[in-house]
């Protein structure tokens, strides 16, 4: 008998879909190695190349300024051109990049190809996120976009063992962290070849036929489309800011912003901040708190599965900013406080970041998705990148507790911008969440969104 036809939007997991989520997962694998080993490598690059606190800060920012650029381009091309397109290159060029670092002999040509990295990285996260929720099922959606976050985390993690492990071993260590990254890069470029369209990107452009061809084939023949509908939105920049969606991407933009932030402040300088404030052996001690990172990311996962996106968030917010605050009149002397603020921290930050695989991509219509998501990246990543950069500066001209309350403030503007835009999408299809009207703050159920 044949079997009964289905959305594709109420499907099961199919071996597909981990395929589909096991090659986006490698790619966030691999920036969470990139972004996380150049603190280490910036140990032995410093005394080296005699470099100014200018040029640190640079290295540091390189890859986010180039997320900015690939987020923001390579999103939009992808709208125009198609998903898989940019999902091959953006690894291409990622792979050439990272093996080049080996071979870098002064700090500009180290920032030139780490900004190379991140503009691959930029767009593979507007691509990834968006091909990974197009193809996955409604109620699966959450976990597999939050999944982001814990893969993330476990390559981040893994270059803070490899930099632990190697940057003491050889004065060349550093070259060897910075392009080990090119290995995981080649495999994940070799492994999509191959990769589908989107089908709902095919369906907005009216290639009917194409669509069904790619859902019989990967799918199922008894699988139905979504309910996309033949191309309705302007694919240009412009579109993010019309009337009925100049709130999603200022929210989506902003809430980012605030999480991530905070986040490669203080993480992309962990050794010098441990050293800073105090703590003994700062190495082992900010490789303990990386590890606790995946802690964070799974119980991230749980309460995406379970709570609300909306009170998750904003809950996040507020525990963030009060352990910063804390921190910041915390004296020196009392270790055990400060290890105790930064293990809490680090769950939180880490358990708070599935939301920025998730929010993004539940909050645009198909033909500007990619757009909508590079958008919300690349604003994230340049306000990342710039506060990366300044941190040597502030730490030196400021202190440290001016900065901890400078982040306290940051995450004050997530935590306000998410209580007045902040939308409710668990348990909607793509096209009620993206495609359908946000309700006025005052009139959202309070019930169905947990506050």
């Amino acid at each position: 008998m044949n079997a009964s036809p289905v959305r594709m939007d109420d499907l099961p997991l199919t071996r597909f879909h981990w395929r589909i989520a096991g090659l986006t997962f490698g790619a966030h694998l691999t920036d969470g190695y990139v972004l996380g080993v150049i603190g280490y490598a910036m140990i032995q690059l410093q005394p080296q190349m005699h470099l100014t606190v200018v040029q640190e800060g640079l290295i540091g920012s390189s890859a986010l300024f180039g997320l900015f650029l690939g987020s923001l381009i390579l999103g939009w091309i992808s709208d125009h051109t198609g998903r898989q397109r940019i999902f091959t290159f953006s690894f291409l060029l990622i792979t050439f990049a990272s093996f080049l670092q080996f071979f870098v002999t002064t700090a500009e040509q180290l920032i030139f190809l780490r900004i190379l990295i991140g503009f691959g990285l930029g767009g593979d996260y507007a691509v990834g996120h968006t091909l990974l929720a197009e193809f996955s099922p409604r109620r699966y959606r959450g976990m597999l976009l939050g999944s982001f976050s814990v893969v993330w985390t476990i390559g981040y993690v893994l270059a803070s063992v490899m930099g632990h492990a190697w940057i003491n071993s050889d004065p060349d260590a550093w070259r060897w962290l910075l392009a080990s990254a090119a290995f995981p890069a080649l495999l994940i470029t070799l492994l999509r070849i191959g990769t589908p369209e989107s089908p709902r990107w095919l369906m907005r452009q009216g290639r009917i036929s194409e669509a069904h061809a790619v859902i019989h084939r990967f799918l199922g023949a008894h699988v139905l489309p979504g309910d996309e509908i033949a191309t309705v939105t302007t694919r240009h920049i412009g579109a993010l800011f019309s009337s009925r969606y100049w709130r999603r991407t200022v929210f989506n933009s902003v809430f980012f912003i605030c999480l991530v932030v905070p986040w490669f402040v203080i993480y992309t300088w962990l050794p010098t901040i441990a050293q800073t404030i105090g703590l003994e052996d700062a190495l082992t001690t900010s490789l303990i708190l990386n590890v606790l990172l995946i802690v964070g990311a799974l119980i991230g996962l749980v309460l995406t599965w379970s709570l609300s996106r909306r009170r998750f968030l904003i809950s996040s917010f507020l525990l963030l900013a009060l352990t910063l605050s804390v921190l910041a009149f915390t004296s020196a002397s009392n270790g055990t406080v400060i290890l105790f603020l930064f293990v809490l921290f680090s769950t939180a930050i880490s358990a708070a970041s599935n939301l920025v695989g998730i929010l993004p991509a539940e909050s645009f219509p198909t033909d500007i998705r990619s757009l909508g998501v590079g958008f919300a990246t690349a604003m994230s990543r340049l306000g990342a990148a710039i506060s990366t950069a300044l941190l040597p500066i502030v730490l030196v001209s400021w202190g440290m507790r001016a900065m901890l309350l400078i982040l306290v403030a940051v995450l004050l503007i997530g935590f306000l911008v998410s209580v007045l835009w902040a939308p409710e999408t668990r348990n909607l299809s793509l096209v009620e969440a993206a495609d359908g009207e946000l309700k006025p703050l005052e009139k959202i159920d309070e019930h169905s969104v947990g506050v």
